[in-house]
């Protein structure tokens, strides 16, 4: 069962023989197995009722006819007539072409399916598939539900020339029309999806899914090789390849795709149920009576609390991250990439449940070991991370749901490779949309909050900073070393530029203080993460009763005179060497 060929069969035709490694399954095995080679792990293709079958619940499809086009356009005629392929095709495969389109449930929740069949020419698509995809796509605004589209195709179908080609076209507005509607389509991209499917409808979902082993692109390998005599390198259009590179959200063996589709579905129909035998308002096992966590409202730190000390604090590796206070959640499907370059781990997102409610949520993520916080970049995002976060915000304006953003930076990454991708750019854009955006947006700064870096993520409507966190223009290392020359200055430098938790409430740059254990959200990981959750459920309840008018409006207030009227200062930390660099003491 290689990427092009058939499962053959042994004498017996109760035994299929995998034509990767060569062994010998016996085809009961094989169904419970999902086609997937027990012994290589090989994903055997599918047929469309095959697919159907492993995805959604028992008896559950129904199949929606379309009209059928004419059969041969051109009177299209190579070594053999076009319309003698077709019937050829129809008897082999008992479909009428390569799409087939019904409803059905997935853990009972419904959706709208359209399911390529390669076995049927390949997967091609011409007219008829072309109206299939966007007669789903009108099903699913009629009856305003998510599109799930299952993809496997070689590209257009020559033998309907030009008709073929601005099907593209044809199914592409399908899609812009279900953006436009804020309904939630996922594409599942399983092997070989190519050509022009690939440059249309098959992109175009909000949450894009590559089956494991799958080869997707534009152009064909055989093409490439033939047309500009490039060496192609190991792995290159593989599933893998795919989602390094940014260009899908997920890579899933099969056994994991209808969970995966039941999870998505659940959060586009508001379906998941908040954690059970927890308080919406309270996810961990804090004590009810601890009014640090379970009181809502702001709180300051200690009086006299030398923001040094709370700088430290903030950057405690034992400090919960974005995927920690993630985890917290009722769900959380994460997606990846920024479907143009590659996937910036130092930015994490997705699709989650938040008592109830759906959200989607980016988050600043570092990590606790030195291992991960080298491959996260210590949380410092390329450019691409900053299109991924922008990404999932226009994917939750689509749907009409809110932004949460946990930010917890030093900064954007400096660094060569992100000023050529245009590190500015990225970050002046993340800026821009989430002050327009149509629905509610709340950031929580959980730790660091490190310059524009930490600002593409904390423009909202809601500002929260936890206790112990800071926000500021710049580090206290690189104030220092610019206006004392001196490095060791930091603890001065932090004192001075006013960025602990009390400070931006009176100066009006946040609106709240998120509280946190004694001793710092470190302490008690869970209890830290309760209160964040705490803190949005009360911010999202009140955002989310206004109109999306109401919302631009007060956010353009907001920003129109930010800075202009800050509130009274509490006296500075008094230093008694203020004059001078204070050496660090960490």
């Amino acid at each position: 069962m290689t990427a092009t060929d058939t499962p053959e069969r042994t004498a017996s035709p109760t035994w299929v023989r995998c034509t990767r490694c060569g062994a010998a399954t016996y085809h009961r095995r094989l169904g419970r197995e999902l086609q997937v080679c027990p012994e290589c792990g090989h994903h055997r293709r599918l047929t469309a009722r095959e697919r159907i079958t492993q995805l959604v619940d028992e008896a559950s499809f129904t199949q929606a006819p379309w009209q059928r086009p004419a059969q041969d356009p051109l009177g299209f005629t190579d070594s053999v007539r076009y319309v003698d392929r077709l019937e050829a095709a129809r008897a082999a495969t008992g479909e009428d072409d390569a799409l087939v389109v019904g409803t059905a449930t997935v853990d009972g929740h419904a959706a709208v399916l359209a399911v390529m069949d390669f076995s049927f020419m390949g997967g091609s698509m011409g007219v008829a598939v072309g109206e299939g995809v966007a007669a789903a796509a009108d099903l699913a605004l009629e009856r305003r539900l998510p599109l799930v589209v299952v993809t496997a195709s070689g590209g257009a179908r020559m033998q309907e020339g030009v008709l073929s080609l601005v099907q593209m076209a044809r199914t592409a507005h399908a899609m812009a029309l279900l953006r436009e509607a804020g309904l939630l389509s996922v594409c599942v991209l399983t092997d070989p999806t190519f050509g022009g499917v690939t440059a249309s409808f098959a992109s175009l979902g909000d949450v894009l899914v590559a089956e494991q082993e799958a080869l997707v692109g534009f152009a064909g390998p055989r093409v490439i090789a033939q047309t500009v005599r490039e060496e192609l390198p190991a792995g290159f259009q593989g599933a893998a390849s795919l989602l390094a590179h940014g260009l899908v959200d997920r890579v899933e063996p099969r056994e994991r795709l209808r969970p995966l589709l039941g999870r998505l579905l659940a959060l586009a129909h508001g379906a998941v149920e908040p954690v059970p035998g927890v308080p919406v308002a309270v996810a961990s096992a804090a004590a009810p009576d601890d009014d640090r966590v379970s009181i809502p409202g702001p709180s300051r730190p200690s009086t006299g609390e030398d923001p040094w000390d709370v700088v430290r604090r903030a950057r405690d590796p034992r400090r919960p991250t974005g995927l920690d206070h993630l985890a917290g959640l009722d769900e959380f499907v994460e997606l990846h990439g920024d479907r143009a370059l590659r996937d910036d781990p130092a930015i994490v997102g997705g699709l989650a449940a938040l008592g109830g409610r759906t959200v989607v949520v980016v988050a600043h993520q570092k990590g606790h070991e030195t291992r991960e916080l080298v491959a996260r970049s210590f949380a410092m995002p390329h450019p691409e991370g900053y299109r991924k976060a922008l990404r999932l915000m226009r994917l939750a304006e689509r749907l009409g749901i809110p932004v949460v953003t946990l930010v917890d930076t030093p900064g954007a990454y400096p660094g060569v490779a992100a000023e050529q991708g245009g590190q500015s750019i990225a970050i002046a854009e993340s800026i821009a949309a989430s002050s327009r955006l149509r629905v509610p947006v709340v950031s929580v700064i959980t730790g660091e909050g490190g310059s524009g870096g930490a600002l593409a993520l904390a423009t909202a409507d809601r500002l929260m900073v936890c206790e112990n966190a800071f926000f500021s223009v710049i580090s206290p290392e690189g104030c220092a070393a610019i206006l004392w020359r001196s490095a060791e200055a930091a603890p001065l430098a932090a004192r001075a530029l006013r960025l602990t938790a009390p400070d931006l409430l009176a100066l009006g740059a946040a609106d709240e203080i998120v509280p946190e254990p004694p001793g710092g959200s470190q302490q008690d990981p869970d209890a830290a993460t309760a209160a964040v959750r705490r803190s949005l459920h009360v911010a999202l309840d009140e955002l989310c009763a206004l109109s999306a008018d109401e919302l631009l409006t007060r956010r353009h207030a907001r920003l129109r005179t930010a800075g202009s009227r800050p509130g009274p200062l509490a006296p500075p930390v008094h230093d008694p060497d203020a004059t001078q660099p204070t050496r660090s003491t960490s």
